[in-house]
C-alpha cells in the first residue's frame, strides 16, 4: 500500500470548492434563526431537509453521528415496489412504490441506481406454486407499467445460467421480475449534497443534549460537537424529530410523559465473496409472507434479511450468531453450499426498521410514515422505506404547510409548484462517465483501471471527474487504497473536503466499500486517519 505524504485540503471555504470548517458551520448555526431544524441525518431527515430548502425555508440539519450512519446505510440496498405487499392486497401501495422507484432510478439518480433482474424459485413443497407466483410477478410488472419487462416464468436451466449457484434439487420453475438496487450510503450522501446546494446548513457528529423552549414551545436544541467537545445551540421556528429508532428518546426530552409511538424490527444482513459471477438476484419465499434475498451487489453477494422485534438500545444493534445461522440456513433453500461457506463472509450489519406502535407480527406490519406533533410543538416523523424517500420528504412538507396557524406556509413554496423529479448532484450516464475516465487520463501517466473507472462512475456520476482531477494532480492519490478494492486515495481526500467525512469509519464504511469488503485493515485505517488529519 502506498505511504501517503501530507495532502492538505485545497481550501476551507465554499468559494474554493471545499466545505466550511466545523467551527465556521457551528458559528453559522449558532447565529441564525432557522425556519426548520431537522434533528436526524438518516434518509428521512435528509430528504425533508432537501425538500424544505427547495421550498425556500431556512433549514438546518444535524445528526449525533454520521449522515446515514445507522439504519439508512444498513438496508437491503433495494429500490423496489414491494412484491410481498401484493399478498395483503396493497395494490395502490405497490403502484406508488413503483412510481417512486422508477423516478429515482431513471430520472433523479440514474448514476446511483441500476436495474436488477430477480428470480423467484418455486420448489416442490414450497409456500407458493408456480401459477400463483407467475400471476404475481405479472401483476407486479403491470403495476410498474411493464417498464422492466413483463413478469413471467422460466425453466430452471435458464435461471441456472444466470445464477450458477442456484440449487436445482426439486426446483419446478422460476418466476422473473425486475426492480433496482443502489448503494444506500452514497444515495444518502448525494441527497445531503442536494440539500446543501439548495441552501441547507448541515453538521454531522453533533449530538442533541437538550431542547430549547420558549413559552412552552420547542424552539431549538442544545448540541455538543463530538469531534472536539464544543457546545453550541441552534434556534428554529420549528423542530423536526427525524431520529429514527431514537425518535421516542427525543420525544421524552420534549415531554417526559410522552407515550411510546413506535416499535423496532431488526434486519440483519451478511456480505460474502462470490464464488462465481451472478447476473440476477434470488428472492426465495420462506413462508407465506417472508422472502429471503441473495443479491449481487458491488462485486459481492448480499444475503438477508431477518425480521424480528427489537427492544434494546438502538446503539447496540448488531448481528448475532443466531442471525448469521438463520440467514445462511434460509439462503440454503435456494443456494448451493459452496457459496454459503462462513469463510466467504466479509462483513455483517444490522439495521432497525421503525414501525408504527401496536401489536402483531413485525414481518406483516405496514411500512407507514407516521407524523405526530408533541406537546411542545415539535414534529416527530418515523417509519417509511428507502424507495419512497422523496415522497416522505414531500409528505412532511405538506404537513408543515398545514400546521395550525400556518406558521411556515407563507414562507415556503407549495410542493405542487416545485419540480417533482429534481435530479441529485452528479446525474449522468455512468457508462459515459466510465468511458471518459478511461480515455481522458493524464497523458504521461498510467490510465485509470477499468474497475476503478466503473466504481467512480456508479458512485459519483459526473462528480467522478473531480476525483480524477485530484488523482491527476497528485499521483499518490491515484493509487488504490487496498489492492483488492477499486477505491483510490483521491476518494478519501474528496470525502474529507467535500463529503463531511470526519472519522475513518465515515470513509471506510459509508463513503467507500472497504469495510463491507472486509478490507479495512489496520494499515488502511491508519492511512485514512492520516489523510483526514491533513485538513487545511
Amino acid at each position: 500500500m502506498t505511504t501517503l505524504q501530507s495532502v492538505p485540503a485545497l481550501g476551507t471555504h465554499p468559494a474554493s470548492g471545499s466545505l466550511p470548517s466545523r467551527a465556521e458551520t457551528r458559528d453559522q448555526l449558532s447565529r441564525a434563526t432557522y425556519d426548520l431544524l431537522v434533528i436526524g441525518g438518516g434518509i428521512l431527515g435528509i430528504s425533508t431537509a432537501w425538500h424544505a430548502a427547495q421550498s425556500g425555508l431556512r433549514v438546518a440539519l444535524v445528526d449525533a453521528g454520521d449522515f446515514a450512519g445507522a439504519t439508512s446505510s444498513a438496508s437491503s440496498k433495494l429500490l423496489h415496489g414491494g412484491l410481498r405487499y401484493l399478498q395483503t392486497g396493497a395494490v395502490k401501495l405497490v403502484a406508488e412504490n413503483h412510481f417512486e422507484r422508477r423516478a429515482v432510478s431513471r430520472e433523479v439518480a440514474p448514476h446511483l441506481a441500476n436495474p436488477l433482474t430477480f428470480y423467484l424459485p418455486v420448489y416442490k413443497g414450497g409456500p407458493h406454486g408456480a401459477a400463483k407466483l407467475g400471476a404475481g410477478v405479472f401483476a407486479y410488472s403491470a403495476l410498474s407499467a411493464f417498464g422492466d419487462g413483463v413478469g413471467h416464468v422460466i425453466f430452471p436451466a435458464k435461471a441456472q445460467r444466470d445464477v450458477p449457484e442456484l440449487r436445482t434439487d426439486n426446483l419446478k420453475a422460476v418466476a422473473v421480475y425486475g426492480d433496482d438496487q443502489m448503494n444506500d450510503a452514497r444515495m444518502a450522501l448525494m441527497t445531503v449534497r442536494a440539500a446543501v446546494d439548495a441552501g441547507a446548513v448541515v453538521l454531522n457528529h453533533a449530538a442533541v443534549t437538550g431542547l430549547r423552549f420558549t413559552r412552552g414551545r420547542v424552539t431549538g436544541a442544545e448540541l455538543k460537537d463530538s469531534t472536539d467537545g464544543t457546545e453550541f445551540g441552534v434556534t428554529a421556528r420549528l423542530v423536526l424529530n427525524a431520529t429514527g429508532p431514537w425518535v421516542d428518546h427525543l420525544r421524552k426530552m420534549e415531554d417526559p410523559n410522552a407515550a411510546p409511538s413506535i416499535r423496532l424490527s431488526k434486519g440483519a444482513h451478511l456480505v460474502l465473496k462470490r464464488t462465481r459471477p451472478w447476473r440476477a438476484a434470488l428472492a426465495t419465499p420462506i413462508d407465506k409472507y417472508r422472502i429471503t434475498f441473495a443479491l449481487p451487489w458491488e462485486d459481492m453477494l448480499l444475503l438477508g434479511t431477518t425480521d424480528e422485534e427489537y427492544e434494546g438500545d438502538p446503539a447496540d444493534v448488531a448481528v448475532t450468531e443466531a442471525d448469521t445461522a438463520q440467514i445462511l440456513d434460509e439462503a440454503a433453500f435456494s443456494i448451493k453450499d459452496q457459496q454459503l461457506s462462513r469463510d466467504l463472509i466479509t462483513y455483517s450489519f444490522a439495521g432497525l426498521r421503525v414501525l408504527p406502535g401496536g401489536p402483531g407480527d413485525t414481518s406483516r406490519a405496514k411500512r407507514e410514515t407516521v407524523v405526530t406533533e408533541g406537546r411542545g410543538g415539535m414534529l416527530s416523523v418515523a417509519g417509511g422505506k428507502w424507495t419512497t424517500f422523496r415522497h416522505i420528504g414531500r409528505t412532511v412538507m405538506n404537513k408543515l404547510a398545514a400546521l395550525p396557524g400556518h406558521p411556515l406556509a407563507e414562507d415556503m413554496e407549495p410542493m405542487n409548484r416545485l419540480p417533482r423529479k429534481l435530479p441529485l448532484p452528479g446525474i449522468a450516464n455512468p457508462n459515459a462517465v466510465a468511458h471518459r475516465l478511461l480515455v481522458d487520463g493524464p497523458a504521461p501517466g498510467p490510465r485509470m483501471a477499468p474497475d476503478t473507472a466503473r466504481h467512480l462512475a456508479t458512485h459519483y456520476g459526473s462528480l467522478a471527474f473531480d476525483i480524477a482531477r485530484l488523482a491527476n494532480e497528485n499521483p499518490e492519490l491515484a493509487e488504490r487504497v487496498h489492492p483488492d478494492a477499486p477505491e483510490i486515495w483521491a476518494q478519501v481526500a474528496y470525502a474529507r473536503d467535500h463529503e463531511w467525512a470526519e472519522t475513518a469509519d465515515d470513509v471506510l464504511r459509508r463513503r467507500t466499500t472497504l469495510t463491507i469488503r472486509g478490507l479495512a485493515t489496520d494499515e488502511v485505517r491508519e492511512g485514512v486517519e492520516k489523510l483526514l488529519g491533513d485538513r487545511g
